[in-house]
């Protein structure tokens, strides 16, 4: 059983808890444009999915029918017990070499490129991570752990992970020597050197206390979130790609060709020696680390905030329909949600372009409303275009009051400061 799916609306009603207890205690773990691009990560991540989940879950199925050393009963307690701790065991080392093997990071990095720590940040989740993770948990399929029991314990693992992304709870005693806590989950997302790699456990925090890799949170040495190599973008096209990319492009640049192929399984941060030695990429000054931000006017995030809300709705119907209509309707859906999020990323980074790209999002949907119907996808009907055409030219509408009031705002405002602009610059370095 997939619980996941069933958990989604209260994922939102605690973000909604935890904004309120933000403001009740005058912090700020929150900013719009951070938090839009950790649930697009998120939205694309689970439509991602429906067209991957069967890498998974068919492998799985395939070693426990004909590799199973042994038939564990479905129904028996222990089983399910045993498959939960057994689980986290597997988790741990496919997390812990998520952070140990370029390739590999290059999937999860994705989790851990927000530089704000809260709810919105659990559910920022990697696009590509379906290639390599199905491997780590071979191991419960040959000791015999039925499909439906592992696909309930996974479920399991991962809706635990969710309450630990938060800086409101602060360390619980002697469960922080048994369970991964809030405490040592922050200390998992840090940049501080002091931090890095370590607190890899899903639920149970003794696997990195047996191995070696666990780290208490000092109150005297506040952690810094985010990678030491940042992101610099809203775009969560751009956050599934980026170290992928630099990857490929040292592997393009090295002149041995043993460095070429050997690059993708090499330690994290590992780079080939002619590349690094002509194009250092030195790590980011903590004593004078700024977060990334680009301001944008209010109706402008608004308008974000309003468009992204049909996408989280498109994902929700994608999910409910997925096991009903034929893969190439899942394919149309996440097209069109793939390409609605990069369009939103570039209005939050206030791209040249952005305004341009918007009108093409939304020109797109009358053809992408008709494949929808050719494949299944959705029942068109004259209702159907109808809400559409009324969606369309809202949008329009909104979107040109929006430009209006940038546009005037920008007129009455002061010139931004040197380190604004330097800001601005940072994030439009990325293709």
């Amino acid at each position: 059983m997939d619980l996941i799916l069933l958990a989604v609306p209260m994922f939102f009603v605690l973000i909604a808890v935890e904004l309120v207890a933000d403001r009740v205690r005058g912090q700020r773990n929150y900013r719009l444009a951070d938090s839009i691009n950790s649930l697009s990560t998120g939205v694309l991540s689970t439509s991602t999915g429906l067209l991957t989940k069967g890498v998974g879950l068919l492998t799985y199925a395939l070693a426990w029918e004909h590799l199973a050393l042994l038939r564990l009963p479905a129904e028996a307690w222990w089983v399910w017990v045993g498959a939960f701790v057994l689980y986290d065991f597997c988790y741990y080392w496919l997390h812990r070499m998520g952070h140990e093997r370029n390739v590999l990071w290059a999937a999860h990095s994705v989790h851990h490129q927000s530089e704000e720590y809260n709810l919105t940040t659990a559910l920022r989740q990697t696009s590509s991570g379906f290639i390599f993770s199905w491997i780590f948990y071979l191991p419960l399929a040959l000791l015999g752990v039925p499909p439906v029991v592992f696909i309930t314990v996974a479920s399991l693992n991962l809706l635990y992970q969710f309450w630990v992304h938060t800086r409101h709870v602060p360390k619980l005693g002697w469960l922080e020597w048994v369970l991964i806590t809030p405490s040592n989950h922050r200390v998992h997302h840090a940049q501080n050197p002091r931090y890095l790699d370590c607190n890899y456990g899903g639920v149970f925090i003794f696997w990195d206390r047996l191995f070696g890799t666990f780290q208490e949170e000092d109150d005297d040495e506040p952690v810094i979130f985010g990678v030491t190599t940042p992101l610099a973008s809203w775009n969560p096209l751009w956050a599934n790609l980026q170290f992928y990319a630099q990857l490929w492009a040292d592997a393009q640049r090295t002149g041995r060709l043993w460095d070429k192929l050997r690059i993708w399984f090499m330690p994290t941060g590992w780079r080939p020696a002619d590349v690094a030695a002509a194009d250092p990429h030195p790590k980011q000054d903590l004593a004078r680390f700024r977060k990334f931000a680009i301001a944008l006017h209010g109706m402008q995030q608004l308008y974000v905030v309003v468009q992204f809300a049909v996408y989280v709705a498109l994902g929700s119907y994608l999910m409910d329909v997925a096991e009903r209509v034929p893969f190439a309707a899942l394919l149309l859906g996440w097209a069109v949600m793939a390409f609605g999020l990069f369009a939103l990323g570039a209005a939050l980074e206030d791209r040249p372009w952005a305004g341009r790209m918007e009108l093409l999002r939304l020109l797109l949907n009358a053809p992408a409303l008709y494949l929808a119907g050719a494949s299944g996808l959705v029942l068109v009907t004259p209702l159907a275009w109808g809400l559409l055409l009324a969606y369309s030219l809202l949008s329009l509408c909104f979107l040109a009051f929006c430009r209006r009031a940038a546009l005037g705002a920008l007129g009455t405002e002061a010139p931004a400061q040197p380190e604004q602009q330097a800001q601005a610059q940072q994030g439009a370095e990325h293709p």
